[in-house]
């Protein structure tokens, strides 16, 4: 996401380094070139002039401190100014009412439906019991896409025939009152377009059950026109926050960075992706982040928090320290890895790595290939060679190499970084007592950061 307006505001960010002071004539080409990026972006007109002016204000005779280049003083800037357009801090969901109420609002094909079952796997990892509720009656082809998603995911869907909404509404909170759901949240009705007929029955949904959060699903590749379908419907209902799709698929990022500045609403949740727990609480601060560049180390630690299992984990820990660490166990560790999305997602998230989206395409293919390549190596040898490296010999060599088709050069050199790395990780103190360790001093999540850190190091030394 933002991978073009990314790239731009790095390289006009470069060019100012080596001045002694941010002053007027050496911002105003960076300047320029800031609002040309922006509205090639795609980004509202009116938050350009303002994002621009507001920059201009703070850089511009500014001395630069001790110890720190016109170019990082620029980057604060400019990061605080995308962090206070983004909307300055992460919005939580309302959950007050009993039970609670989401109502989904959008135009079909933004990925309202969708979006509502990600949100109900999502309530359901944080311990919450959600019911789906199909309000759309006018297109069937709705209640069946809920339904199904329901079965996927395991989340039980409300729907009934007839085309009262308020009559179907009224009875699933009845319904979830007698079940012990929690939380319902409601699909209604999509068009293709905003009309009188839509926007009245949401409205009559909004003022009899007074649902704690109203949600506007948009398609951030709409880019500006997703500005006008959100602000006319907070016109009309008062929307409560934004759930913004596509993310993974907008290069360009103007619905993200205009939407709040116009509507004065909050992104409360993102769409990273078409996998079912692909839909993410929204941070300014850490996207204003990932679009200069500074990765987003915070979402990778909470992310390796949802897909490493404890006491897998502890398992982990425990061969490392003694160097019993086995090709099955990295197999496992592979696994785990996929469930963080993309090898290109995590390079977006690591700090430091200044790359255009195509060349961490380009490094997250010929790593996957590896490592699919790695996988069949593994998988030629026998159950006995899998769970203890040291039997490796000459002849079992010759046999994997002519079992899996991998030239035996390329074999000696994959157990080679596999025995580098089984005794790295011997001689760390583990994850866990890692984080205990730094805990007094930096912080847990400080600590998190550090052995996160260390554990993709060693992942990427066996490659």
């Amino acid at each position: 996401m933002f991978e073009s307006l990314s790239d731009k505001l790095q390289d006009i960010i470069a060019k100012a380094s080596g001045q002694s002071e941010l002053t007027q004539d050496n911002m105003q080409d960076a300047l320029r070139e800031i609002r040309r990026a922006l509205l090639e972006a795609d980004v509202n007109l009116r938050v350009v002039k303002s994002f621009i002016s507001n920059i201009k204000d703070r850089a511009e005779g500014e001395d630069v401190v001790h110890g720190v280049n016109p170019s990082q003083q620029l980057v604060k800037i400019v990061h605080d100014e995308l962090v206070s357009i983004l909307g300055k801090d992460a919005s939580p969901l309302d959950y007050s009412g009993s039970p609670n109420l989401i109502m989904m609002l959008g135009l079909q094909g933004s990925g309202k439906t969708t979006s509502s079952a990600k949100l109900a796997v999502k309530l359901k990892k944080e311990g919450r019991n959600p019911l789906l509720v199909a309000c759309d009656i006018y297109r069937p082809a709705a209640i069946t896409q809920l339904k199904t998603l329901g079965e996927q995911t395991g989340v039980t869907v409300f729907s009934e025939e007839g085309n009262d909404v308020q009559g179907i509404v009224q009875n699933a909170i009845s319904y979830a009152k007698e079940n012990g759901f929690n939380t319902l949240i409601l699909d209604t009705a999509g068009r293709l377009q905003i009309d009188t007929e839509m926007m009245a029955e949401l409205m009559l949904i909004d003022r009899v059950f007074h649902p704690a959060e109203k949600l506007l699903v948009i398609d951030s590749m709409t880019g500006q026109e997703a500005v006008n379908v959100a602000e006319t419907f907070d016109a009309q209902l008062g929307i409560t926050g934004l759930v913004l799709t596509k993310l993974d698929g907008d290069s360009r990022g103007g619905a993200a960075l205009s939407i709040v500045y116009c509507t004065g609403k909050p992104i409360k949740l993102t769409g990273t992706g078409e996998k079912i727990e692909a839909l993410e609480d929204f941070y300014p601060s850490r996207m204003a982040d990932r679009i200069l560049g500074m990765g987003d180390i915070v979402s990778l630690v909470e992310k390796a928090k949802e897909v490493f299992d404890e006491k897998t984990a502890l398992e982990m820990e425990k061969k490392m320290a003694k160097a019993e660490f086995s090709y099955n166990d990295f197999l496992k560790m592979k696994s785990q890895m996929k469930m963080f999305g993309s090898m290109d997602q995590l390079l977006g998230m690591l700090p430091g790595l200044k790359m255009s989206k195509d060349d961490r395409q380009m490094i997250s293919h010929e790593g996957e290939k590896q490592f699919k390549r790695i996988e069949v190596f593994i998988q030629s040898m026998t159950p006995e060679e899998r769970e203890n490296p040291e039997l490796m010999s000459s002849s079992r060599k010759k046999r994997i190499s002519q079992g899996s088709g991998i030239p035996l050069h390329d074999i000696n050199i994959y157990i080679n970084q596999f025995e580098q790395m089984r005794k790295m990780m011997k001689g760390m103190s583990g994850l866990k007592g890692m984080m205990s360790k730094m805990s007094g001093k930096m912080g847990n999540e400080a600590a998190g950061k550090l052995s996160m850190h260390q554990m993709m190091k060693n992942m990427r030394r066996f490659r």
